[in-house]
């Protein structure tokens, strides 16, 4: 028997994953924040440099305020951001000085843990990381171990690495990342132990998604393989694409005879919450999964594949998903196995796609050209001699590899307005200017949502909006509010 601690991802992941990171918004999470508070989680998934971009560009949202507010409700449960340690909000690289800025104002706003997600497995500059985040103050750092599978990623690989992270002063924990929800039960009774047996007494943790099926088999047994936290997603914003529903894992871990110390009634409301939300917002919940032997060969993780699909069905393409599938499979061979882990997913899905439309590599996107160049570290396998050729044989790559180095936040200061805080000099240097501006202009986000009203208010809208209703009245046992419109057809309650 284990005690087992959880993680909630249903902010940060789970909306990622099962509703393209644009779902929920300043109100919903202040309105969940205090029940996720009540449930006993050890921390919550709760933002990411893309998360924060999103906030800004679809809902017009200040999502550094999003984090100040959030802690005031929740002052103890911890706030997690998860960042590759090379770059915030856009897809071109940061100085370091400016990630150090970065990690100094997201531990001044309320984040108290970060996973360090070097997608290269480059331990050099995880370690650099992890420094810069102790020295901002971030009272956790936890390691990530993102899990794939090619020819070079055995257990070997990912022990080799559990050592290093352990060995490391800076990183208090670890955690095994599986995107692609591919790690099955089997796999791990042997990568786990040889993971556990270099971590001596660092703590590990699984995060594994739902997609294909695996990772509720696999969360069963892990307890008794040396996990001592799992990571999970709550009601409507579990399995699918997401990672297993929480009260069903909480179930089966009691089941199974393991300790899991969690205020099952207020774990419920929070449930609950979010299945109220995707009905009022007509948001897809996620749904147990069958297996899916396609994801062993492709690797997209639940929050690109949902983009994919919208993306295709956006450009009229949508019946040609199952060959992208297929193609995204021979890219990823071809760049030398790239762990599909965020950018990686990104660039070569959309390296395959204009390989599906087009001409095989006629088209190449900068990052993947930046990928090719070493901008983000050596791949861990080969990369094909003449795809490598054919990339780096074009003009655009020699211009890219003339880029200067990016500006220092001295450098970021003269170029905008003098007197911004540092949190909107940091959105304004990695954003379009025209989006901070909507943002700054919307003003304060909302801060109250009731799913259960949300009917109500669509309704009072559509027939406010009709020039012809000049009374409205609405009864329900001790409460009648009547609506005038005024002379100037504006309503008077």
């Amino acid at each position: 028997m284990a005690d087992v601690g959880l993680v909630d991802v249903s902010i940060r992941d789970g909306n990622q994953s099962l509703w393209g990171a644009t779902g929920l918004r300043t109100a919903h999470v202040l309105q969940v924040a205090p029940l996720l508070e009540r449930v006993g989680f050890r921390a919550l998934d709760y933002s990411s440099s893309t998360a924060m971009g999103v906030a800004v560009r679809t809902h017009r949202e200040d999502p550094w305020e999003r984090i100040r507010l959030t802690r005031a409700v929740m002052p103890t449960t911890k706030l997690q951001f998860i960042g590759t340690g090379f770059r915030f909000i856009s897809w071109e690289k940061s100085h370091p000085e400016t990630m150090q800025l970065v990690y100094d104002r997201l531990a001044a706003n309320g984040i108290d843990r970060v996973v360090v997600l070097d997608p290269m497995h480059d331990m050099d500059a995880a370690r650099e990381t992890a420094r810069r985040l102790k020295r901002a103050g971030i009272a956790e750092v936890v390691g990530a171990l993102t899990f794939t599978i090619s020819a070079v990623h055995d257990d070997a690989f990912y022990a080799d690495l559990a050592g290093q992270m352990a060995a490391c002063p800076d990183l208090d924990r670890v955690y095994v990342k599986d995107p692609a929800g591919i790690l099955t039960a089997e796999r791990a009774r042997t990568l786990l132990p040889a993971i556990t047996a270099r971590l001596g007494e660092t703590a590990l943790e699984l995060h594994s998604h739902a997609t294909i099926g695996l990772s509720p088999l696999t969360y069963s047994i892990a307890p008794d393989l040396g996990v001592q936290v799992v990571q999970v997603g709550c009601g409507a914003l579990g399995n699918g694409s997401s990672l297993p529903e929480a009260r069903r894992t909480v179930a089966n871990l009691r089941e199974m005879g393991h300790r899991v110390d969690v205020d099952d009634r207020a774990l419920g409301l929070a449930c609950d919450f979010f299945d109220r939300l995707a009905a009022a917002e007509e948001l897809p919940a996620g749904m147990p999964q069958d297996f899916d032997a396609a994801f062993l060969h492709h690797q997209i993780a639940g929050g690109v594949m949902t983009t994919t699909r919208r993306q295709l069905r956006e450009i009229g393409m949508e019946d040609r998903f199952e060959s992208l599938v297929e193609e995204v499979g021979r890219v990823r061979a071809e760049l030398g196995y790239p762990i599909m882990v965020t950018p990686f997913p990104q660039m070569v899905v959309s390296q395959a796609l204009f390989n599906v439309i087009g001409e095989r590599y006629g088209t190449v996107p900068d990052q993947v050209i930046r990928y090719v160049l070493g901008s983000f570290g050596r791949p861990t396998g080969e990369i094909a001699p003449d795809v490598q050729d054919r990339i780096l044989d074009r003009p655009r790559a020699r211009e890219l590899q003339a880029e200067p180095p990016p500006p220092a936040p001295e450098e970021l200061r003269r170029r905008f307005p003098r007197g911004i805080s540092d949190e909107e000099l940091l959105l304004r240097a990695h954003m379009p200017e025209d989006q901070v501006d909507a943002m700054l202009a919307a003003g304060p986000a909302p801060s109250h949502f009731n799913p259960s009203l949300a009917p109500v208010l669509t309704l009072l809208g559509e027939v406010g909006s009709r020039r012809t209703v000049h009374d409205l009245a609405v009864a329900t046992p001790g409460l009648r509010m009547t609506v005038r419109r005024s002379s100037e057809g504006t309503p008077v309650a």
